[in-house]
């Protein structure tokens, strides 16, 4: 039976991680095989503490080493069940069944996927899902954003600070974003707008991107835009899907939490991006990671 465990093995794990050891309370992190967004991106130039940026890498890294430093112990798995026992949870690994009297959920949201060739070759080599992150990189480069909904012009927005020119592509004919987002992606100078389009393939040079192919949805007519960076901005899909039906999620699947950090049910708390809908930053994963370990403490010394 342990104390807390802490599912999930980005910053928002870590940082909970560092709260929850240092303050002696038997912790383990359980993280699965694939990366966390962080883990997949670059140089991070807006993470407090850094004025020269710090890799992502290295931040997931050195959080876990900090953490490891006051006690917390790690555990790789993927966790592919949760039940509600009586007093207690029970998490499992496969066949392997752990207990513990509280939850930390730090599962993150994985972005959406174009499913298209050259898109895993380069990702984190020109395509990315967060323009606020990786904006920087692209100054007095050519990018282009695929999406249209109010994600996409916030990305555009970000963009549009750094890059010599950027491209909104969105498949359909009209952008699904709201009136008053609308209403200031027009404001933008340098944007081009390219409607009825998908995106079939991202090019490059085996180093980096240097190119997409397009298709008109109505003509089926293909073409070729040359580009630097290419930002999905077509959503999220929360990793929760063990959770539907036993914790209060929304309609998209992101753990309902209240300013605690706490879930709907009492000694499970859950911290980063499986709960955050709209900022999914590096700085605000940490601080809900913070919440909820200190959540978690007091739930635990009252229990």
């Amino acid at each position: 039976m342990q104390d807390l465990i802490i599912i999930g093995g980005g910053i928002a794990a870590n940082s909970a991680a560092i709260y929850t050891a240092r303050a002696k309370i038997n912790t383990l992190v359980i993280s699965g095989p694939e990366l966390d967004q962080l883990s997949t991106t670059t140089l991070v130039e807006n993470f407090p503490g850094f004025p020269e940026g710090v890799m992502g890498p290295d931040l997931v890294e050195n959080s876990k080493k900090q953490a490891q430093k006051f006690g917390a112990k790690y555990k790789s798995g993927l966790v592919d069940s949760f039940n509600i026992k009586k007093g207690y949870y029970e998490i499992g690994i496969g066949k392997e069944k752990l207990q513990a009297k509280s939850i930390i959920i730090a599962t993150g949201a994985a972005p959406r996927k174009l499913e298209i060739k050259g898109e895993k070759e380069y990702w984190s080599k020109g395509v990315s899902s967060c323009a606020v992150c990786d904006a920087p990189i692209f100054r007095d480069k050519e990018s282009i954003i695929v999406g249209g909904g109010d994600a996409a012009i916030e990305e555009a927005i970000a963009l549009s600070k750094f890059a010599k020119k950027v491209t909104l592509i969105h498949r359909r004919d009209k952008l699904r974003a709201s009136k008053i987002m609308q209403d200031k992606l027009k404001k933008l100078k340098g944007l081009n707008i390219i409607m009825d389009t998908e995106v079939i393939e991202i090019i490059g040079d085996g180093k980096f991107v240097s190119g997409i192919k397009l298709k008109n949805t109505k003509t089926n007519k293909n073409s070729e835009l040359k580009c630097q960076g290419v930002f999905l901005a077509i959503g999220h899909i929360p990793n929760t899907t063990i959770f539907k039906n036993k914790l209060k999620l929304d309609k998209i699947g992101y753990i309902i939490t209240d300013k605690q950090s706490k879930t709907s049910l009492p000694g499970i708390f859950a911290a980063g991006d499986c709960q955050d809908p709209i900022f999914k930053q590096a700085a605000t994963s940490a601080g809900t990671g913070v919440q909820a370990a200190l959540s978690a403490e007091k739930y635990i010394e009252d229990k």
